[in-house]
């Protein structure tokens, strides 16, 4: 680490498959964060609710994401059709909301270094992030990379039906009541749709990162 005693957070928002995942996990390596999905947490909280069917949803997921560990996060597979369409339902519940967002806090407490990607970050979770990004890609690109995606692993899906469950998605996250998805004061654009490729996204990062870095703490 160049600069002793560091200390770096940043937050990653934006709207589905705008490219904020990628961008967060590649800044995060590149200037060695630990890095933190928030959608992946609310995919987590989807798949356990659709696979166990609790009575009580609020206690049940209490007590499994006071034992979750970003290992076993990261091994299972929640990246499915059915997954986001519900995690979409649930990001609504402010209790649900509520469990999660004591976990990211926590995160960022315990992490004086670290990277959170998700919709409510910089406005909600750290609202003193050091550096804010907000993610911006039109409709039709965005949907296309989802498409790609999703395709692996199911052939016969079509591109139609997840551009629709895409516009729902966005709507539902920039209408909802609780945390919606706002660009945060100061947040520095990363429009992927206009950028040619990911090297020129973490380009476009890195910079502001560096101007950040030695504005705190010097060349």
């Amino acid at each position: 680490m160049k600069y002793k005693d560091r200390v770096l957070r940043i937050s990653c928002d934006g709207g589905a498959a705008t490219g904020k995942s990628t961008g967060g996990k590649l800044i995060s390596k590149k200037y060695n964060l630990k890095f933190l999905s928030s959608g992946l947490l609310y995919r987590y909280a989807a798949y356990l609710i659709l696979k166990f069917k609790p009575k009580n949803k609020i206690i049940f997921l209490k007590k499994k994401f006071n034992s979750l560990s970003l290992k076993k996060l990261n091994m299972l597979n929640l990246h499915t059709q059915t997954i986001s369409e519900y995690s979409a339902v649930i990001a609504k519940i402010y209790e649900i909301r509520k469990i999660l967002k004591k976990y990211q806090t926590n995160f960022a407490k315990k992490n004086k270094n670290c990277c959170i990607e998700g919709r409510d970050i910089g406005t909600v979770i750290m609202k003193n992030a050091d550096i804010k990004f907000f993610f911006t890609c039109n409709l039709n690109t965005a949907s296309k990379r989802r498409f790609n995606e999703l395709r692996k692993k199911n052939p016969k899906l079509k591109f139609k039906e997840v551009k629709k469950a895409m516009r729902i998605r966005n709507n539902l996250d920039r209408l909802r009541t609780i945390s919606p998805l706002i660009k945060p004061k100061n947040a520095v654009i990363v429009p992927t749709d206009k950028l040619k490729n990911i090297k020129g996204m973490i380009k476009r990062m890195s910079k502001f990162v560096d101007i950040e870095l030695t504005k705190k703490y010097g060349n």
